[in-house]
């Protein structure tokens, strides 16, 4: 149980914590905290939700995973990866709806923990993440353009082509100053983060244009017009379910759960490269998903590991998880003292912001490269990107895991073969002298139902004129059970043809499940050989036995 989960805070504070590393946890959870308001603030109003959802979510959900965590400096909350699938829940389902998928996708989280499932989510391929991450990025900027224009569009559809379909038609009521406000805002966001070094632009554009807006009571739609009045506390609040449609949250939650895992571990992973640490990813997955069925109680979001908040963290300064801690109580205060200048931000300024997020997030040079390597690279980006931006993103991941599979499989059963070893080479010179009648094939890559077929296709081709055939297993590194079946079938056809089988070179574990399987047995243990050298003697006694048999 410890290996699987245990938080990085107990490791910390049983190591020791001191005053040294609590000034800089202080810093760094600080200016976290201010750098997360803008960014948390845009991921609730482009979900569809109210501002203050968002800081919830940065304040509870960061709050338990930097108590709970696998990683030392994981700062949690909204991400832009669940902006689209959220907005999505929200229309189809209500914000019961958002609650329940959320609470199922954490215990999702929790089962992938304890399942030890956090280092085979790592190995989730880079062209499906890089594609659905860019059309998450490119529906992100779609949304964004109805408060960047300031258009009066009431229930913004949610798919792509529907968005685009109504900016057409109401882009007559196109608010200059709605323009103006977010390119602006756009450029402090891009620039004004050098004015302070550790501070990024979309705190100073948030605060400067919110300021001049008010100031000059310029004509754009606000929070507050948009939203009403934002609360300054949160209750606990209980969903209404009932069980007969559970089913029905069952794929979005997964696709949350699967979304969370994936941004959480590669948060981590960013942290790991940072600082030199390594971060325990299946106590990540639980903490992440204790904070997803936590958060919704509260009114909060799904939530998961923020690589940008995280990086900031680290640099400046951040040494233990505490710095995450403090940052949610920022978020916290926030929420409680400052609400009433939070309902001020022109909803501009939140389109500019989510503008910037969407360029940052598109990975254009990491989609570039991979468009110009392998063609089986390309067709998983371009399937995962256009089913995320026309069709939607669970059927993106779904389509885009098992076309990856598929395309893996046919890989691997490409490097998997089976061919005749030449015993008159220099290689084989002992064995020169192999009997007539005794034929050597060596197989290549897994033993696996990717290849099963071809092998014992090939194997009933090959097996004609010989007495006994030798097998050279030392390169199949496991075997399946579809391979072990189909090996049955083989080693079943050649006893009808009076053909001996003997293995050579065979791995322990390959043994082991041959073993466990009863080939062993089939075959004979003592035709099951370690090295070539006994496989050849093991292959002559039998052809002797053969021809002795033949003699009677």
């Amino acid at each position: 149980m410890n290996s699987i989960f245990k938080p990085k805070l107990y490791v910390v504070l049983k190591q020791g914590y001191n005053r040294y590393l609590f000034q800089k946890d202080l810093y760094a959870g600080i200016i976290v905290g201010f750098v997360a308001l803008p960014l948390v603030i845009a991921f609730a109003v482009a979900s569809g939700v109210s501002p203050e959802k968002g800081l919830i979510t940065a304040a509870i959900a960061g709050l338990v995973v930097s108590i709970l965590g696998g990683s030392r400096f994981q700062i949690a909350g909204p991400t832009g990866v669940f902006v689209m699938i959220v907005y999505g829940i929200v229309q189809k389902y209500g914000l019961d709806g958002l609650m329940i998928s959320t609470i199922l996708a954490g215990l999702m989280l929790v089962g992938f923990g304890f399942l030890r499932l956090g280092v085979i989510i790592k190995y989730i391929p880079h062209p499906l993440v890089v594609g659905f991450t860019s059309g998450i990025a490119l529906v992100i900027f779609s949304a964004a353009m109805k408060d960047a224009f300031g258009l009066q569009i009431n229930n913004l559809p949610a798919d792509f082509a529907g968005q685009w379909t109504a900016y057409s038609t109401g882009f007559w009521q196109l608010n200059y100053y709605a323009l103006i406000i977010t390119a602006v805002t756009i450029l402090i966001a891009i620039y004004g983060g050098k004015v302070i070094r550790n501070m990024p632009g979309s705190f100073f554009s948030i605060v400067i244009v919110t300021g001049v807006v008010t100031l000059l009571k310029l004509p754009v739609q606000t929070i507050q017009s948009v939203f009403g009045d934002i609360p300054n506390t949160f209750s606990i609040q209980m969903p209404h379910l009932e069980w007969a449609s559970i089913r029905e949250y069952i794929q979005p939650a997964f696709t949350i759960a699967i979304l969370g895992a994936i941004q959480s571990l590669l948060s981590a992973e960013v942290a790991d490269g940072m600082t030199g640490g390594r971060h325990r990813s299946n106590t990540e997955l639980v903490a992440q998903g204790i904070a997803n069925i936590v958060t919704p109680f509260f009114g909060g979001l799904p939530a998961t590991g923020a690589i940008a908040r995280t990086a900031t963290n680290i640099k400046n300064g951040a040494r233990t998880p505490v710095a995450g801690i403090i940052h949610s109580v920022i978020v916290l205060l926030i929420l409680l003292l400052f609400c009433k200048w939070v309902r001020l931000i022109p909803m501009s300024c939140i389109a500019g912001i989510l503008i910037v997020v969407a360029y940052n997030m598109s990975k254009w040079r990491s989609f570039v490269a991979i468009l110009k390597g392998s063609r089986y690279d390309v067709l998983v980006l371009l399937t995962a990107f256009f089913l995320t931006v026309f069709v939607d993103l669970t059927m993106a991941i779904e389509v885009g895991m098992v076309f990856s599979a598929m395309l893996f499989m046919q890989r691997m059963s490409k490097l998997s073969n089976i061919e005749s070893v030449d015993i008159d080479t220099d290689i084989f010179e002992n064995y020169s002298s192999l009997p007539k009648g005794v034929d050597v094939y060596e197989i290549t890559g897994p033993f696996f139902f990717g290849a099963a077929q071809s092998y014992k296709e090939t194997l009933k081709e090959i097996a004609g004129d010989s007495k006994v055939l030798i097998l050279r297993m030392r390169y199949v590194p496991f075997i399946d059970s579809t391979g072990i079946l189909s090996f049955q079938e083989i080693i079943r056809d050649l006893r009808i043809r009076k053909v001996a089988i003997v293995l050579s070179g065979v791995r322990p574990e390959v043994r082991e499940t041959l073993t466990k399987c009863g080939l062993v047995d089939i075959i004979g243990h003592d035709l099951v050989c370690d090295n070539f050298g006994e496989a050849v003697k093991k292959a002559t006694e039998e052809l002797e036995k053969k021809m002795l048999y033949k003699l009677r």
